[in-house]
């Protein structure tokens, strides 16, 4: 069990990471002010979250116009989900005791 540990990613500890790459494995692009929303966290907080992720590649973000407002959505990595899903999985062998 010790190992699993281990393979536990830490850039998935908080659960607003955690929340926020659960809705991008899910999804092509998300926007900002959705995550926000789903998250229930302030922008700042979630800007923050997005900065870390995407410091270690795990997302990409596209900042473009829609119309003359500016629009920013998320799209989780192929890195990124590689990343997530070895989490999990070792989070599940954790739960059932496997190691």
């Amino acid at each position: 069990m010790k190992g699993i540990i281990h393979q536990l990613d830490k850039a998935f500890e908080s659960r607003i990471r955690l929340g926020l790459m659960s809705v991008l494995i899910v999804n092509d692009w998300v926007e900002f002010n959705e995550l926000k929303h789903l998250l229930d966290v302030t922008d700042g907080n979630l800007a923050s979250h997005i900065a870390a992720l995407e410091k270690r590649g795990f997302i990409e973000i596209r900042k473009r116009f829609v119309g003359k407002k500016p629009n920013t959505s998320f799209k989780i990595t192929a890195e990124g989900k590689v990343a997530f899903s070895n989490h999990l999985d070792a989070l599940e062998r954790l739960l059932k005791g496997q190691g």
